[in-house]
């Protein structure tokens, strides 16, 4: 999957605040991600979250 720092991924489910969107701050083996609801951070295993992923949103440097 081409996840790229900076994207916003939409979730499967959403996080308990509500919102089920999350930026991607670090990639690697796992992925950082901050909520774009409340900006709660947290650090996850690279399959685990490309398992839930719904759809990824990207700007596109023109």
């Amino acid at each position: 999957m081409d996840v790229r720092v900076g994207d916003v991924l939409t979730m499967k489910k959403k996080h308990p605040c509500g919102s089920a969107t999350w930026q991607v701050l670090r990639i690697g083996a796992d992925f950082k991600l901050r909520c774009t609801g409340c900006g709660h951070e947290i650090m996850s295993a690279r399959s685990n979250i490309e398992r839930h992923i719904k759809k990824i949103a990207r700007e596109e440097k023109a």
